[in-house]
């Protein structure tokens, strides 16, 4: 395991990076927006960020591919909800700091 000077391995590293890009689309944080209060279907999640289904589906499906979201089936729906709540401090953080400037990150 490779370590960078302030500790942090080269695999912690590269979670990160995976993690940041996994959220940095403007459909994908509303879909994370959308599932700040809890687990919602598909279809609600279609109709909160106005997308078409096949798109949102491809975000969804994205993010919990790589470990931001969770999904569960219930009968003819699928339910998704955020896999780590941490992500919402991190994009709450970067929000905060465009709010308070002006804009540029």
């Amino acid at each position: 395991m490779t370590t960078a000077q302030n500790g942090i391995t080269k695999e912690q590293l590269n979670r990160v990076a995976r993690t940041l890009k996994a959220v940095a689309h403007p459909l994908r944080l509303k879909i994370i927006e959308a599932l700040e209060g809890g687990e919602r279907t598909v279809g609600d999640l279609v109709e909160a960020v106005g997308a078409k289904p096949a798109i949102t589906s491809q975000q969804l499906g994205l993010m919990r591919d790589r470990g931001v979201l969770e999904a569960r089936r219930d009968g003819p729906h699928v339910y998704y909800r955020l896999a780590n709540r941490h992500v919402l401090k991190v994009i709450r953080c970067i929000r905060q700091s465009c709010e308070a400037g002006s804009g540029k990150v």
